[in-house]
């Protein structure tokens, strides 16, 4: 048993898209319309066929209480693995992406928090 989909909520696809894509560097695998939204994944560049995330529409009831819940506690959605936690929180900030945590260690790891613009804190982190 592998993970194959994983999702985060967003409240615009296209703004998430275009973070996910522009800013964070994923690429765009799918894209199929399901009424007004879509089905909308992104995965890594270095692993087309690996995991995809699902930028999934906010919309339902529950969706909105449980984000604002996670971004009050500073709590992150999703954690994504980079190579090195302080070249990619200087490289992000010049994009003007907006952290709520800077790299900090923690043990054997190294971690920072960011506001992904679509209701998301996201982690990135790296392992020794």
């Amino acid at each position: 048993m592998r993970i194959h989909l994983t999702s985060v909520f967003v409240d615009d696809q296209e703004r998430a898209l275009r973070f996910y894509t522009d800013v964070l560097g994923f690429v765009k695998k799918a894209e199929v319309p399901v009424g007004k939204d879509r089905w909308l994944t992104v995965v890594s560049p270095e692993d087309p066929d690996g995991t995809e995330l699902l930028l999934e529409p906010d919309g339902h009831p529950a969706v909105k209480p449980y984000k604002t819940a996670l971004t009050k506690d500073g709590i992150p959605a999703a954690s994504f693995a980079v190579d090195d936690v302080p070249t990619e929180f200087a490289r992000l900030r010049g994009l003007g992406v907006r952290f709520t945590q800077e790299p900090m260690e923690a043990g054997p790891v190294t971690v920072a928090v960011l506001d992904d613009t679509c209701g998301n804190l996201i982690q990135i982190m790296h392992s020794r």
